[in-house]
């Protein structure tokens, strides 16, 4: 079961981070022409950009860069999750692309909170750590990650 948030991102902070709840982050719709321009750009590996040269690859077509999967998720991470007031990420532990992601693919982004804490040498901010699905229109993961993110509290450390 998923959640929604029902405090707006400008008022979001730490606290109302539950450990355990899975957000509903929005969902994005692919295309062939976007595939090829992002990785006409950023990753021009032929199974990203080269349709003739992909149809006679594994996968039967273009397929989107595994980067381009991360930029349409952070896009929807930051609209549905992340507070307004966002502060920098120390990083992420795990990113994972199981299956790829094809033209006219419909991604939805799935976040659960999995565990939470004040930081210990700024306690005016708290550290999240998510476990974040991509699933396709079909509900297959193609992408799983796990980031953590620095989040401003609400009230100072008690």
């Amino acid at each position: 079961m998923t959640d929604v948030f029902s405090i707006p991102a400008e008022n979001r902070r730490f606290e109302d981070y539950a450990v355990g709840v899975t957000y509903d982050c929005g969902m994005v719709t692919i295309t062939e022409d976007d595939i090829i321009a992002f990785a006409s750009r950023y990753d021009p590996q032929a199974m990203h950009v080269d349709c003739a040269l992909a149809a006679e690859g594994p996968f039967g077509e273009v397929i989107a860069s595994g980067w381009h999967t991360v930029s349409l998720m952070m896009r929807l991470l930051v609209d549905n999750y992340l507070p307004a007031n966002g502060l920098a990420a120390p990083g992420i532990d795990e990113l994972r692309w199981p299956l790829p992601v094809r033209p006219g693919d419909v991604l939805t982004l799935h976040v659960t909170v999995e565990q939470t804490r004040r930081s210990r040498s700024k306690p005016d901010r708290g550290l999240l750590h998510s476990l974040i699905r991509v699933l396709n229109q079909r509900g297959e993961v193609v992408m799983t990650m796990k980031p953590m993110n620095l989040v401003r509290c609400r009230t100072p450390e008690p």
